[in-house]
C-alpha cells in the first residue's frame, strides 16, 4: 500500500490534472448544458469506465516495464515532469480558451453518451500521460507495483468522478456565473497554472525513491 503521504501528494497532482480543463471536461460541460445534467451523468459512467481501462493497463505494464528496463522510472518521471510543465503553459499563454465557452451538441441516446465519454477519454492524451508518465512518480519499486498502482488508480478515479460530477450537474450555472465574470477565468487559469507548473518543478526535481 502506498504511504498517507503518497496518497495525498498523488489525490493533489489528480485534483490539479482534472481541474485543468481538457478534452474530457470539455465534452462534459458541452453536453450538461445542451442536454442536461443527465446526459452528462451518463458521458461521465462512459469517461470513469476509460478510467478503469487505462488503470488496468497501466498497472500490469508499469510493473513490467520499471523492472525490466534500466532507468525507466527516470525517464517516465521526466516525462511526466514535462507534461505537466507544457499544461501549465497552456493555462498561462495569452488567448486561453474556458471549457465554458462551449458550442451546441447534437442530442444523443443515453447508450451514445455513455459511448462518447467512453471513446473521449480512451483518446485524451492527459489522461494517458497521467497514467502512464506521473503515476509511476508516486511509485515505490521495492513494494508491489501492481498493488500501488491500483490504489493509486483508484484514489485518481474517485476524484475524477466526484469533481466531474459536480460540474456536470452545476455545469449550465457556472457558465452562466463565469460568462458575467471574465476576470475569475483569468484568475483560475493562473491559478492552475501555478499549480501544475510547481507540480512539474518538483517532479523533475525528485530523485527515485
Amino acid at each position: 500500500m502506498p504511504h498517507e503521504t503518497t496518497l495525498l501528494a498523488f489525490a493533489a497532482v489528480a485534483l490539479a490534472m482534472v481541474l485543468t480543463p481538457g478534452p474530457n471536461m470539455v465534452y462534459l460541460i458541452s453536453r450538461s448544458i445542451t442536454q442536461g445534467p443527465a446526459a452528462g451523468l451518463i458521458s461521465l459512467a462512459g469517461v470513469a469506465l476509460g478510467f478503469v481501462v487505462y488503470m488496468l493497463c497501466a498497472a500490469f505494464g508499469i510493473t513490467a516495464l520499471i523492472f525490466a528496463v534500466p532507468y525507466a522510472y527516470d525517464t517516465l518521471r521526466f516525462a511526466g515532469a514535462a507534461y505537466l510543465a507544457w499544461l501549465a503553459w497552456q493555462a498561462l499563454k495569452p488567448g486561453g480558451r474556458s471549457p465554458f465557452q462551449v458550442k451546441k451538441l447534437p442530442v444523443d441516446s443515453p447508450r451514445r453518451l455513455f459511448a462518447m465519454g467512453f471513446l473521449t477519454n480512451l483518446l485524451n492524451p492527459k489522461i494517458a500521460m497521467l497514467y502512464l508518465a506521473l503515476l509511476p512518480q508516486f511509485i515505490e519499486p521495492a513494494q508491489s507495483v501492481l498493488a500501488q498502482s491500483v490504489v493509486l488508480g483508484g484514489v485518481q478515479i474517485a476524484i475524477s468522478v466526484t469533481v466531474n460530477s459536480m460540474i456536470a450537474v452545476t455545469a449550465g450555472s457556472i457558465a452562466a456565473f463565469l460568462g458575467a465574470r471574465p476576470s475569475w477565468l483569468v484568475a483560475q487559469r493562473w491559478l492552475m497554472g501555478t499549480v501544475l507548473g510547481a507540480l512539474a518543478v518538483r517532479m523533475a526535481l525528485e530523485s527515485r525513491k
